[in-house]
């Protein structure tokens, strides 16, 4: 109960401080995702209700800007570069390791949270192609023979999350 009562006056603050701020919503929006990781539908509610935005408008921004997740995220958030380096020296095929040892299609979750898999076009780490990033740990060089020992070191070493 205690920890809900701190969710919801998390959440007042961050409507308090963009509130009256003309144009602000996307700033309302990434406020919500630092804390969450993600904005729920009844939080995209209660920003409707507090601030007057309608909550069609509210998700046509959340569903236009790839970057806001309408879902929690994974455990285990695996992105693979596939910019011009990294597509170059392999990216397509390490993609596809990925899918195969996890079970997880690009842009998808897994059922049980525990995966994410998402193409990104640049990480910038060009000199380090083809590279991956699994929770923000970036993994330069990668083969797609690598990729089962990849995950295996993030399951051991609980990087994922």
């Amino acid at each position: 109960m205690a920890q809900q009562k701190t969710a919801d006056a998390e959440l007042s603050a961050i409507i308090s401080k963009w509130k009256h701020v003309e144009g602000s919503l996307v700033m309302m929006l990434h406020s919500v995702q630092d804390k969450l990781g993600y904005v729920p539908r009844e939080t995209a509610m209660v920003i409707s209700k507090e601030t007057g935005i309608p909550l069609a408008k509210i998700y046509e921004v959340l569903t236009f800007y790839h970057f806001f997740k309408l879902n929690p995220p994974a455990k285990c958030q695996i992105s693979v570069c596939t910019g011009t380096a990294c597509y170059l020296k392999g990216a397509p095929e390490i993609l596809k390791e990925i899918e195969k040892c996890t079970g997880v299609k690009d842009g998808q979750s897994s059922a049980d949270g525990k995966y994410s898999v998402t193409s990104l076009r640049c990480i910038g780490c060009c000199g380090l192609s083809p590279v991956i990033s699994i929770n923000g740990k970036i993994y330069g060089q990668v083969k797609p023979a690598q990729v089962k020992d990849i995950l295996a070191e993030v399951e051991k070493t609980g990087a994922a999350k």
